[in-house]
């Protein structure tokens, strides 16, 4: 009996031991590829760059493309920087200004305050994994990292996972079509991945994804190569010039409180937790928004993959006639969230009494056409403060609300016989719904 018992017991360790050393070895990377890597590796001045990136702490992860030349060294009491220059296109808005770069990692030690919120993405993304590779293993640096080691570090959020080496890859970019090496690691159920290239100071391209507890991981931070250029000896920005900033002399509030606003949407089918401030914001300044979707039926869960907007419209109007869209004033048609919830900032052009609409269009994800079914919407209304007017929004007539590219797109679907009248009709609702479309008694 007792030789049978240490049978089965040896049998159960051999098959947890088994276990364990596969999960192990999953865990492992390292790829055959001689050398090592690490951030800033191979750069020098005259270097310029040109990316286009999204980071979740800038409206959630809406791209921009950043452009940033290493004009030289700059002194910080005894340290030595680089400086380097940055131009930012957002939109229709152009940012100018400099970062200052540390020289044993590449990561923004100060900006200037017009780019200071571009120069926290690049550091939060573009030069991220300097936390685990820096040309300098010596005085608090990680040193450069080989790419045939199982790991480079470890994820330090509870349950974080390594950061493996895991495959050569071949991936192309605006800039052309490079061999890599694959840097990838999981968390929040998805794997992220980072692909660079040696001897080059700047990963290639990533696709990140945020950590969370549970529902859908957000994209964290996304970004791929635009453009390269060597030994540039002139100021390649020297005739940009940046976007007026209108705020400059307005006195916008620094230091406020939050206006809360919890309501079930018109359709019953979401709860928006919604906070501004300040509570009563001036012409030309900011609203800060901080909105979270939430299912109607359980008020601890998040609706994941949000199509939405925020929209002054006319309360003197039946339906829902929106006078202006923060998502079309963006390019887009919609604003869009994966974890369902939302901190931004937008900007004020209306004066004294306004109406406010956070819309939800739908759900799914960003590159399809919204599922319709939560489609609603809340109001808020919020006392604008009358004060100097932003240039060139004097007596502003009301933007006309227009019709979204995904039913122009049903449209033409339809009448080629792509997709069937259910589709169709779907679209006219939507236009009936939103009072783009109106219907005679």
């Amino acid at each position: 009996m007792k030789a049978s018992l240490l049978v089965a017991i040896s049998a159960i360790s051999l098959i947890i031991v088994g276990f364990s050393s596969a999960h192990a070895q999953f865990q492992a990377g390292g790829i055959d590829m001689p050398g090592t890597w690490y951030v800033g590796e191979g750069l020098k001045k005259g270097d310029l760059f040109s990316y286009s990136l999204c980071h979740i702490d800038y409206k959630d992860c809406t791209p921009f493309q950043i452009d940033f030349w290493f004009k030289g060294d700059h002194k910080s009491g005894s340290e030595t920087q680089w400086e380097v220059e940055t131009v930012v296109h957002d939109g229709s808005k152009i940012f100018k200004g400099n970062m200052y770069l540390g020289k044993i990692a590449p990561e923004p030690t100060s900006s200037d305050p017009g780019i200071s919120q571009f120069a926290r993405a690049f550091k939060s993304s573009l030069v991220w994994l300097s936390a685990y590779a820096t040309s300098d293993s010596d005085s608090g640096g990680k040193g450069p990292k080989k790419f045939n080691v199982p790991s480079w570090g470890k994820i330090g959020n509870i349950g974080g996972e390594q950061i493996i080496p895991s495959s050569k890859e071949r991936v192309a970019v605006p800039e052309g079509t490079f061999d890599t090496a694959l840097i990838t690691w999981k968390t929040g159920g998805k794997y992220s991945r980072v692909w660079v290239l040696d001897d080059f100071p700047f990963p290639i391209k990533a696709d990140t994804y945020a950590h969370v507890a549970s529902g859908v991981p957000p994209q964290e931070y996304q970004f791929q190569l635009l453009d390269y250029q060597q030994n540039i000896s002139k100021d390649p920005f020297a005739n940009i010039i940046a976007t007026p900033d209108v705020q400059m002399g307005l006195d916008c509030p620094k230091n406020y409180d939050f206006v809360s606003s919890n309501q079930n949407t018109n359709t019953n089918t979401m709860i928006i937790e919604a906070k501004y401030g300040p509570p009563h914001p001036k012409a030309g300044c900011d609203i800060e928004w901080i909105i979270n979707f939430k299912r109607s039926v359980h008020l601890e869960e998040f609706e994941n993959e949000i199509h939405y907007d925020i929209a002054v419209i006319d309360p003197t109007k039946s339906g829902l006639e929106i006078t202006r869209s923060i998502a079309q004033e963006e390019g887009h048609d919609f604003l869009f969230t994966t974890s369902g919830q939302v901190r931004r900032t937008t900007p004020v052009s209306e004066y004294g009494p306004s109406t406010y609409a956070i819309i939800v269009y739908g759900t799914g994800p960003e590159t399809a056409p919204p599922d319709q079914t939560k489609l609603g919407w809340v109001l808020i209304p919020i006392d604008i403060q009358k004060g100097t007017a932003p240039p060139g929004k004097d007596n502003a007539p009301p933007t006309t609300a227009t019709i979204p590219s995904w039913i122009k797109n049903n449209a033409k679907w339809w009448s080629d016989g792509t997709i069937g009248d259910s589709d169709f009709v779907q679209g006219i609702q939507y236009l009936i719904q939103q009072g783009i479309i109106k219907l005679k008694s």
